[in-house]
């Protein structure tokens, strides 16, 4: 059965020879179930079980003047049959064929993503709890903030990944379905156990109700489940990006031996892998707003979906493992430099600091209005390039008369912004996944 084979790769799940080989066992299956119900002989089911085969060149071969695939499908095995051919694939339409197919392919690629995605969180759990107290700038607009670590950075990469495997847990059961119903749902020539029957036998949920076909916003909430886990790669692939320019190099993606960065310029180290997750996010993305547009079709079924989703939903499933199995080793083997970022901490003077001296100000019951204006004008000078900013507020009459050297001096620590990470990665990183 196939349920019984082991996990594949990727790419073949997309393949003629697992479409083929899905197709036949829900031929097989259905023709067991008709045996049961004592539609067609038991030995008739059997003799097409131990008989029945494909040849991929043939079935090609036979499309070719056919133009239709299952129905070359269903001549190639028929033949091999024999006799018992005129059980075969009675009942069914192609889209029964089709989309039981899928069915079963979405439940290998899901499990084939999901362990992806697994693999993805172990990786950035081990390198956020290794950097729990790396200490780095923050930045918002772009523009120096307040100092955070890299392994709160890692955190929030982890719990977004974590949601990104709960989101894909319903779409994936949703997508796992089958439907052997007929030309247009209503069962008019197989009995509804058939399809129970085959559909249980290949692990898949039936349709509640079908037209020719399962409804295809089953398939475009897939898909944009697909974009939304690729969209969150880009984003952990673009802060490094970030991180990786010259000015920044506070981490950098792998550097293999004997790896190029340019043809021109020997000197270049470029973020090409988080590069091309970016660039291939964006082919999810587009992906997605098709099988969106496939969900209005002509009454029961037209056939404007079926050529676009034999491109869109192979890809974006290939694509999202590629993407996966990349960035777990981005990653696994990122090069991180705390020297430098507390030499970036340092790039602004000390600017840095301003929110506490302003919160300690308003703390001598100075309004919030003046204590701003106060620290600003301090700040100003330092983004001049005229002295630290500490020392500005020292030298400030109007700041010092409030804030001796002790209290401000004790206001530019470090430590004070990493008085709660513990607590931050108790609830994230350190949680027990339940």
């Amino acid at each position: 059965m196939i349920e019984r084979y082991s996990l594949p790769e990727m790419s073949a799940v997309w393949k003629d020879e697992f479409k083929f080989r899905t197709m036949l066992e829900i031929e097989l299956l259905a023709a067991e179930a008709f045996a049961r119900q004592g539609s067609i002989p038991s030995a008739a089911a059997a003799r097409m079980r131990r008989k029945a085969c494909f040849d991929l060149e043939e079935i090609k071969k036979i499309e070719e003047s056919t133009n239709h695939d299952i129905v070359a499908f269903v001549t190639n095995v028929s033949a091999s049959i024999g006799a018992d051919a005129q059980y075969f694939h009675a009942g069914l339409t192609s889209s029964d064929l089709l989309d039981t197919t899928l069915g079963v392919q979405l439940k290998f690629a899901s499990a084939i993503l999901s362990r992806g995605l697994e693999k993805l969180l172990v990786s950035i759990k081990r390198r956020a709890l290794q950097h729990k107290r790396t200490v780095c700038i923050g930045r918002t607009h772009g523009v120096h903030a307040e100092p955070v670590t890299f392994g709160l950075k890692l955190a929030v990469w982890y719990e977004e990944t974590k949601r990104n495997i709960a989101r894909l847990k319903p779409a994936s059961k949703e997508a796992a379905q089958g439907k052997l119903s007929g030309a247009v749902g209503t069962y008019s020539n197989i009995d509804p156990g058939v399809e129970l029957f085959v559909c249980r036998k290949l692990g898949l949920s039936p349709a509640s109700i079908s037209t020719q076909i399962i409804q295809r916003d089953v398939y475009a909430n897939y898909l944009c489940v697909l974009a939304l886990i690729g969209s969150s790669l880009e984003k952990f692939a673009m802060e490094i990006r970030h991180l990786q320019k010259t000015e920044v190099l506070e981490a950098e993606e792998p550097f293999g031996k004997g790896q190029k960065g340019s043809s021109a310029m020997p000197h270049k180290r470029n973020p090409v892998i988080c590069e091309r997750i970016c660039g291939l996010s964006r082919l999810l993305r587009g992906n997605a707003q098709v099988a969106l547009e496939n969900i209005s079709l002509w009454h029961e079924r037209d056939i404007s979906h079926s050529s676009n989703e034999r491109v869109i939903i192979p890809d974006s499933t290939i694509v999202l493992d590629y993407m996966l199995n990349k960035f777990t080793a981005v990653v696994d083997g990122l090069n991180v430099y705390p020297a430098r970022m507390l030499e970036n901490l340092d790039r602004t003077g000390g600017l840095i600091f301003s929110q506490r001296v302003l919160l300690e100000l308003m703390e001598k019951e100075l309004p919030r209005p003046k204590a701003y204006d106060m620290v600003q004008r301090c700040a100003m000078r330092t983004w001049k390039g005229e002295g630290k900013f500490l020392a500005n507020l020292m030298d400030d009459k109007e700041v010092s008369s409030y804030l001796s050297k002790k209290e401000l001096e004790r206001i530019f620590d470090l430590d004070h912004y990493l008085r709660n990470v513990d607590t931050i990665f108790k609830r994230t990183i350190e949680k027990k996944i339940s």
